[in-house]
């Protein structure tokens, strides 16, 4: 597979140059590092070595095993440095492959590994493409330094549903980006590609009768971070798929047995549509493809002409992507405008339905019988159940797991995708380096945890669960590096919950080092927070600093300096919080069989440090839509992070000693507001103000407490800036409050960093 560089830079294996008579050694016990761990696995005497004479054998006639050999003989290749012939008919040494109608199931297979060679078995190309990728891992694994461990392995999946979601209109992908992802959702034997195509800031894919959805609706004006992308305000971010560029991704996840199900968004979601054909929109108000995250309250209309115009979409849909379903979206239709447009009102009317979620149920219904009609089946974010959808109709459940859970026990199949948890726009750790996204915190763990099937589901009515995707809403998410961090490693743990019928967390970290080495192999820059280690300081008596060291895993030694050299496998040990003077730099990292698990992170410890805190570090007052933003405006060179809510700029500062302390710094920064918020906007926070550009003012131990400090905002001049202050002399330990008076919109006033002096 192309971008699958070679491993053994990574992994330290070589191929050995003979083959090796019948062994008689013991069962290799070094673990093996696979995931998704295989059903079942039996371990045996014995290595199999791969040598120049090795061949892929396949029997005469059988296509389906000479397609799959092909691909495994470019995996070794680039693995190995080796390319071994494909024979039909029986080698004298190797790896065969063969289709048998004896195992079960498109997706199962067995592998046998022997001291003579490889047997790959399954009753369909897919199974066999699952056993290649098996025998790859076995291949890239660490306990291969001296060939293949034996091995029987007999596999299936335990759901037939194993997806990722990728949103390309808040941000829009190469198709080279998006071949690169394909090859390593196959390496995960994940199956499902769901194509978020369509929403209110970006129609990208090509419709030949409505030119206007990518003339008109694949640009947006720049706002924020876009900027940067763009290169300059007036330049708008623009992209979209042809129809070419599309049925070659369809095909390109085909050859690697992956189905692409795309989503158009209805009713709701429809802005970029609307501003391209504003008659199919149920407002009176001219649009334009929206710039602002969030929900905004475009919805189709409700007439012929527009049931039309999406009839004809989903035609030209359906000749790209053969999926048997076509996803339609359905959530978020804020209502405002049907409620206000006479043309829907009368047509509720004529139906005799009684409110707009009922109507957005007819609504699904009508396009799910027209998909029905055209052999496509419909599915749709757990919205859909608000009305009377097809029995046909699958529930996509994103609303926590209740809408799976309502829509299984009513005989409707589901596909497990709740928010937050396999939300991969949430950040994964709380280390300092993380990029911008949504703070409440999906770790690793927290995915792995997620059992796709909720108690709650009848067992009579478990057989409805078809699976489960993590999804990747791209609003934060601009570039594809940070897409690939986001993404890698989490994947492997939704994989793994998608494949395997037991669950063991410990087992799995420690195989997944490995499968980090795989993913650089492959051009992959996987995020490692898993494994980094964290560095928390606080004051510690005699001029020193406390410092406690921890890694979200808890696997691995952790090892540190505090001469601001790189940590290696030799460094201190860590037992437990210790001092250092100051100054100093701790540097850390966690290690496992003499291997640094991650990236070494490091912290500058002075008094000056001891007495800042950045917006990171600070705790919010609330949590009612907090983010991690990214200024338009780089810094050096780098484009400050925040985190800030953004419907209550306020931010806390717990236990701050102020003991003969009255000095402030302040840095603040000025960003765009471009948040759609619909009826959440009345929960905004606004505080009285005294000046145009509002000031922040510091109270002590609660945010009502007594004002210690006003600075106003207006020297910060509308952008970046530190600002000073003084606090009136206190005395032992208080929590400080900072708030921002006003209220945010266009822009917002954000809290970089605090500074005690």
């Amino acid at each position: 597979m192309r971008r699958l560089l070679l491993l053994a830079m990574a992994t330290g294996l070589t191929a050995c140059a003979t083959q090796p008579k019948q062994e008689t050694a013991p069962v290799d016990a070094a673990p093996l590092s696979l995931i998704p761990m295989p059903a079942q696995v039996q371990r045996a005497p014995g290595h199999y070595r791969l040598d120049a004479m090795t061949t892929i054998n396949v029997a005469p006639g059988d296509t389906q095993a000479k397609h799959v050999a092909a691909q495994l003989q470019g995996w070794i290749r680039q693995a190995r440095g080796i390319t071994p012939a494909i024979v039909e008919g029986k080698g004298k040494s190797g790896i065969s492959l063969a289709t048998v109608s004896s195992i079960k199931g498109r997706e199962a297979y067995t592998l046998d590994v022997g001291a003579n060679g490889v047997r790959i078995a399954a009753n369909a190309e897919t199974g066999l493409f699952y056993g290649a990728v098996t025998y790859w891992q076995l291949l890239t694994d660490p306990a291969a330094q001296n060939g293949v461990p034996a091995v029987h392995i007999v596999d299936a999946p335990r759901f037939e549903w194993r997806g990722l979601m990728l949103d390309s209109s808040r941000h829009f992908q190469s198709v080279s980006d998006i071949e690169h992802l394909l090859d390593q959702m196959a390496m995960h034997k994940l199956n499902t590609f769901h194509w978020h195509l369509t929403d209110d800031q970006g129609w990208r894919l090509q419709i030949e009768k409505y030119p206007k959805l990518t003339e008109t609706g694949a640009c947006r004006k720049a706002v924020g971070p876009d900027i940067a992308l763009t290169g300059g305000a007036d330049t708008p971010y623009c992209g979209f798929y042809t129809k070419d560029e599309a049925k070659q991704i369809v095909a390109y996840a085909a050859e690697r047995h992956i189905t692409v199900v795309p989503e158009i968004e209805m009713p709701g979601h429809a802005q970029a549509a609307v501003a391209s054909y504003p008659k199919f929109g149920a407002g009176s108000k001219k649009l334009a493809v929206s710039s602002d995250w969030g929900v905004n309250t475009a919805l189709y209309n409700v007439d012929d002409g527009t049931f039309t115009f999406l009839q004809d979409v989903l035609d030209e849909v359906m000749d790209i992507f053969p999926s048997t379903y076509i996803h339609v979206g359905g959530d978020e239709a804020a209502k405002d405008e049907w409620e206000r447009s006479k043309t829907v009102q009368a047509k509720m009317k004529s139906l005799g339905i009684t409110d707009e979620e009922k109507m957005q149920g007819w609504f699904i219904a009508r396009i799910g019988t027209y998909l029905d009609k055209h052999g496509r089946r419909l599915i749709g974010w757990d919205e859909i159940l608000d009305g009377d959808v097809p029995a046909s109709a699958t529930v996509m459940s994103w609303r926590g797991t209740e809408g799976a859970i309502k829509a299984a026990n009513a005989g409707h199949d589901v596909v497990m995708a709740p928010s937050p948890t396999l939300y991969l726009d949430r950040l994964q750790s709380t280390l300092p380096d993380e990029p911008p996204g949504r703070p409440s915190g999906q770790s690793l763990r927290t995915i792995y945890d997620f059992d796709p099937v909720p108690k709650e589901i009848a067992g009579a009515n478990a057989h409805h669960v078809l699976g489960a995707q993590v999804t990747v809403f791209s609003e934060y998410i601009p570039t594809w590096s940070r897409t690939q961090h986001v993404i890698f490693p989490r994947i492997a743990a939704l994989a793994e919950r998608t494949w395997s019928p037991k669950a063991d967390w410990n087992d799995f970290v420690a195989r997944l080092p490995a499968q980090m080495s795989r993913y650089r192999a492959a051009g992959i820059v996987p995020a490692d927070g898993a494994f980094a280690v964290a560095i928390a300081t606080e004051e510690a008596p005699g001029h020193k600093a406390k410092v406690t060291l921890s890694n979200q895993t808890g696997y691995g030694t952790v090892r540190y300096t505090t001469d601001g050299s790189a940590p290696t496998a030799q460094s201190t040990a860590y037992t437990g919080p210790f001092d250092v003077d100051l100054p100093s730099t701790v540097r850390a990292n966690a290690f496992e069989g003499g291997f640094g698990l991650a990236g070494p992170r490091d912290r500058e410890i002075d008094a000056k440090s001891l007495l800042r805190r950045t917006s990171d570090e600070l705790d919010m007052c609330g949590d009612k839509l907090v983010l991690r933003l990214e200024s338009p405006n780089a810094v050096d060179g780098v484009r400050p992070v925040y985190k800030v809510d953004i419907m209550d700029t306020c931010w806390i500062w717990k236990g701050a000693k102020l003991d003969g302390r009255y000095g402030l710094s302040v840095t603040v920064d000025r960003l765009p507001y471009n948040y759609a918020l619909w009826k959440d906007v009345k929960g905004i926070v606004s505080r009285k103000s005294r000046s145009a550009a509002g000031e922040l003012e510091v109270h002590q131990d609660t945010c009502d407490g007594p004002k210690l400090a006003t600075i106003p905002l207006a020297k910060a001049k509308d952008g970046r800036a530190t600002l000073d202050g003084i606090l009136p002399k206190r005395e032992g330990t208080h929590d400080l409050c900072f708030v921002i008076t006003g209220k945010p919109g266009p822009k917002m006033w954000v809290l970089g960093d605090v500074q005690l002096r």
